[in-house]
This record gives structure tokens, sequence and C-alpha cells, in this order.
């Protein structure tokens, strides 16, 4: 059997009279950048993400950016981030010049734990970006009682957590000014780069927007020193087309994720995904931690299993962040899930025979010894 990490057949045969359709309405229309399209999209994804603005942008770490830069967060400011986390999260403090503050997760949830924020805190200190991990939320309300108590800004990197809730609210709507990236492999994909904002203040909203296009408003009148970061029309609706299966993708996606838990249960040495209380998991990627992780990623590869690691490296010991001076052992858990995680195949239409053969390799890898 083979079966492919990642897999794009299903929802492409759902759509594809539809997407048609759409590049078609584009292409007549003569409108490719700021046009309908994206006004219709934006209407659309805010309100589905249950706030008053969406701004779409070129891709997720520009959306993470423009966030940035709405709050006027430059050189002088600290902002808090996971540990553990994609390296995009990081590169948008970068990109403005403030200091990066890493915070390690819980274990259980991979999510950045409330519980080591305020110890990060300092009088520079001006946001914390929670990472909604893998498709599970943050733990939001402890997150927000915290940045009220010190006056902080939070912005949600909601670029795997589409449709996913804490407390019945949906992510992407509790920060000031949120991110998202639809790269194609997200629970919501474009067919190339694309991300967005969303925001229920419309004072950030109007600077996000001034941001995302040179800093204009009205043409060749420039306000601020902005960028070139928008979401073009092509993009934009392909995107309205798959908004409407997103919540049947993630209940699929969730589905995937019951059956897995099911068939892996109870295994010596194989770490589930969890949930934390209050929170939803839309299954972006289903994360097993297992000490033998190099070992069995290569026997399941060997019996046709695709799988990927996210991520073999942690941020603070990337090359590009060695100025920071951060060594092995600096962030310990952060350090442990990138030496022990494994992602298994999760995309809307596999099939319970393929479920089937990936937990029957995996329990094969430890009965028969091959993690010897």
């Amino acid at each position: 059997m083979n079966i492919p990490f990642l897999s794009f057949n299903n929802q492409n045969n759902l759509v594809e009279k539809e997407i048609r359709a759409a590049f078609e309405r584009v292409f007549q229309s003569k409108w490719y950048i700021l046009g309908e399209e994206l006004a219709d999209f934006e209407k659309a994804y805010a309100q589905y993400n249950e706030v008053q603005h969406c701004i779409g942008v070129a891709n997720g770490l520009d959306a993470l950016h423009i966030a940035l830069r709405t709050l006027e967060i430059g050189k002088a400011d600290e902002v808090i981030v996971p540990s553990n986390t994609y390296i995009a999260s990081w590169l948008a403090i970068s990109q403005t010049g403030a200091t990066i503050v890493p915070v390690e997760p819980n274990p259980q949830t991979f999510n950045i734990d409330p519980d080591r924020i305020e110890a990060a805190i300092t009088q520079k200190t001006k946001v914390i970006m929670p990472v909604h991990l893998y498709g599970q939320a943050c733990q939001m309300d402890a997150i927000m009682k915290i940045a009220g108590k010190h006056n902080l800004f939070v912005i949600e990197d909601n670029a795997q957590a589409q449709g996913c809730t804490y407390n019945g609210k949906l992510t992407g709507s509790f920060g000031h000014i949120n991110a998202t990236s639809f790269y194609p492999t997200k629970n919501l994909g474009a067919y190339g780069d694309a991300g967005a904002l969303t925001t229920s203040d419309a004072g950030l909203a109007q600077k996000a927007n001034l941001l995302r296009n040179y800093g204009s408003e009205k043409k060749y009148y420039n306000e601020v020193i902005g960028i070139n970061s928008r979401l073009d029309e092509l993009q934009a609706a392909f995107l309205s087309v798959k908004l409407k299966y997103m919540t049947g993708w993630v209940d699929e996606r969730r589905k995937i994720a019951a059956a897995y838990d099911q068939h892996l249960a109870g295994i010596c040495g194989l770490i589930l995904p969890t949930t934390a209380p209050k929170a939803t998991h839309v299954y972006h990627l289903y994360v097993i931690r297992t000490d033998k992780r190099d070992a069995l990623e290569k026997y399941l590869n060997s019996m046709g299993i695709g799988t990927g690691i996210h991520y073999p490296v942690p941020a603070h010991l990337q090359k590009a962040y060695q100025y920071l001076g951060y060594r092995d052992g600096d962030f310990p858990i952060a350090e442990k899930m990138a030496g022990t995680c494994l992602s298994l195949p999760l995309n809307p239409g596999i099939t319970e025979q393929e479920i089937t053969y990936i937990c029957k390799m995996t329990r094969k890898f430890y009965e028969k010894g091959f993690n010897n």
C-alpha cells in the first residue's frame, strides 16, 4: 500500500468544477488585484471567524509582520512567542527589529504554557503571540488575562487552526489583531501563497489595509511606509469556493483523528495527541510522540506510509538565529518535542482501510521489536 503524507486528490475532485468557474470569472473580469473577489472573500471570512474585519494579504508571514506593524512594534520592544513553533512566528518579529522572547510549551498540548509567560514579561514587553499549533487552541482565557493585567497586545498566529475554538470562541478572534495563512497545506488552503489578518478593531484594520498596499489608500498617495502584500483576486475567488466546505473538512479531520486515537491506544512508548479542557482541535496535523521517532519514521516509510516531522529543529537552534546565542538545553521542552514528534497522514478522503493499515504497521513496529 502506498499512502502519501499529503494528498489534495479528494478536495480537488470535490471543488474542481467550482474552481474552474471561479478562474473563468476572474479571467473574464479583467480586474486581478484589490477587486470584488477579494472584498467578497474578506467579508465571508470575517463572518466565518466571527470578527468585524478581514484583510487579505500575500502570505501568513506577511500577515504576522503587518499585525506587528499595526501595533507599532519596533526595535525597543519585546515580543513573547513560543519556543515550539514554525520559524515564521519568529521571523515576523525579526522583521520589525523587536526582540524575540521565547517561552516553553505545555508538554501535553505543544502550545505555549500560560504558567510560564509572566516570568518572561519585562518593561519592554509589548506583545504576546500565541500559536495554535497543529490545530489545537491555546489557553486563551489565561493568555488574555495576563495580557490585560500587564497592558499587552495579543496577536494570535492562527495559521494552523482555522475553525478551532477555545471555550466556544473561535481562534483568530481573541487577539487585538491576528494572522493566518492559506498556504495550500492548511485546513483552508489556496492554490498558491495567501494569508489574512482578522480583527474587530476598525482602526487596526484601516492601518493593516494601508500597510499591505504600499501605505496607500488612494493611488499614488502614500500615508505610511508600507509593503506590497495583497491577496490577489484569483486566490480570493478560490478561497471563497473552499470556505464553503471548511466545516465538513474539519469534521472529517476530527473523525480521522478519532480513528487514530482508537486504533493506536495503549501502545507503550507512544504518546497520542491530547486536547486541553475548553479547547477544541481541528487537526491540521495529527502529531504523535515517541523516543523511537527516527526508527518509526524509517519503518513506516519502508511500508509505503508517508510521514512528516513538524518540526525537526527548534527555532532557537536554527542557523538563522545563531546570533541570539542559544545552545542545546536552553529550551529543553521544545528540543524534546523536536526530537520525538512525528506526523501521520491526515487528509480528507483518506480511507478507513488506509487508516487501519497505518495503525497496524505502527503496532507491528512496537510488537515485533523493530525499534531495537
